[in-house]
């Protein structure tokens, strides 16, 4: 009698809702590792360098967070992210503080467009990834993928830390540049710490330590990732050198609550052109008016309503809402299911009037 293996099903971010922690791995002092599962046997299919967003209770209050994939596809069993612990932030301390094996997290995606797509094989192209900080897990998942399947990629990954403490994936970076002759894997720290000298490069990146480790910078396409300072500062270099901007690709790692602030000039202007509409929120007894080429939510923030908001792209899910009456346009990047749209739900950050609405909040 043949017995036939049979591969288990992929995973369906449009019915599959929950994950589940299988391990959980230290990273450095203030970083770990969550690795999680379906409850069932799955696979997950992703692109490199994608997040997902996730929905946890604390003391109540529900928060929707996105963190991006540090695993790779091409071991398509698990998916993993890397969580740095934030001071004062709810969701990351609740994760390196009670999420354990066997726990049940909620779930959705993978989604995102800062990804890696490696080309078939013969094309010729060159890649430097720069990340700082926890700023790693998406350059990190690409650099994984690449060493899995495409050992013969040219890549170059600059990774900058505080101190040697804070060096996030040192060891696993150090084993693959030793499988993958065309990775260079360089690590840049701010400063020592009494307990260990770092012998490599010290202080910030800036264009004489880019240029010493990748002097054909121009011919590579970049990938940058962490802290908007670092981002600013990387994205400056890469123009002072010429690159073509086409070549640069970068994403921000934080997608914190929105502090609540007055509504600048562009928001004022943008709620007062256009075809204006009603917008009526139910729970709140509020009544403000949308142009039809604006977000609900930043007419809403114009109108000086609080609400609940993380990315304003359209990625994390924290602005859904039902929409009870009405109709609106509205370009989402994963952070709501089909069947939830289907369902009268809306994401308000990205979504625009096209006649008077009534939400539920």
């Amino acid at each position: 009698m043949t017995t036939v293996e049979t591969s288990p099903p992929f995973w369906d971010p449009e019915h599959d809702e929950v994950l589940v922690c299988r391990a959980v791995r230290r990273q450095t002092h203030d970083v770990a590792t969550f690795i999680l599962t379906a409850p069932a046997p799955r696979r997950f299919r992703y692109r490199p360098g994608q997040f997902m967003t996730f929905t946890v209770m604390i003391a109540g209050v529900t928060y929707h967070r996105c963190y991006t994939l540090s695993s790779s596809p091409s071991r398509p069993d698990a998916v993993a992210i890397t969580v740095k612990r934030v001071a004062g932030g709810p969701v990351s301390n609740w994760l390196h503080d009670h999420l354990r094996p066997g726990m049940e997290i909620a779930a959705l995606g993978p989604a995102g467009d800062f990804v890696l797509d490696v080309p078939p094989d013969g094309a010729a192209e060159r890649y430097v990834f720069l990340s700082a900080g926890s700023g790693i897990t998406p350059v990190m998942s690409m650099a994984r993928h690449m060493v899995d399947t495409r050992f013969d990629v040219d890549a170059v990954f600059l990774h900058s830390a505080r101190s040697p403490n804070d060096l996030i994936f040192e060891r696993e970076l150090a084993w693959m540049e030793s499988q993958a002759p065309s990775l260079r894997v360089r690590m840049i720290c701010e400063h020592d710490t009494p307990w260990r000298r770092w012998p490599g490069a010290m202080g910030r990146i800036d264009a004489g330590l880019l240029m010493r480790e990748v002097p054909d910078l121009l011919t590579r396409r970049w990938f940058v990732c962490g802290p908007e300072g670092y981002r600013q500062a990387v994205r400056a270099l890469a123009t002072q050198a010429g690159l073509d901007m086409e070549r640069f690709h970068e994403e921000s790692f934080d997608f914190g609550e929105l502090v609540p602030r007055e509504a600048d000039d562009s928001e004022q202007d943008a709620v007062s052109g256009g075809v204006r509409y009603a917008v009526s929120f139910t729970r709140s007894r509020r009544e403000i008016a949308c142009a039809d080429d604006t977000p609900v939510l930043t007419a809403a923030r114009a109108a000086g309503m609080r609400l609940p908001a993380s990315c304003a792209r359209g990625m994390c899910g924290t602005c859904k809402c039902r929409l009870v009456s009405g109709t609106v346009e509205m370009k989402h990047d994963g952070g709501i299911r089909q069947r939830e749209i289907d369902q009268g739900m809306i994401l308000i950050c990205c979504a625009r009037p096209t006649s008077d609405l009534v939400i539920e909040r």
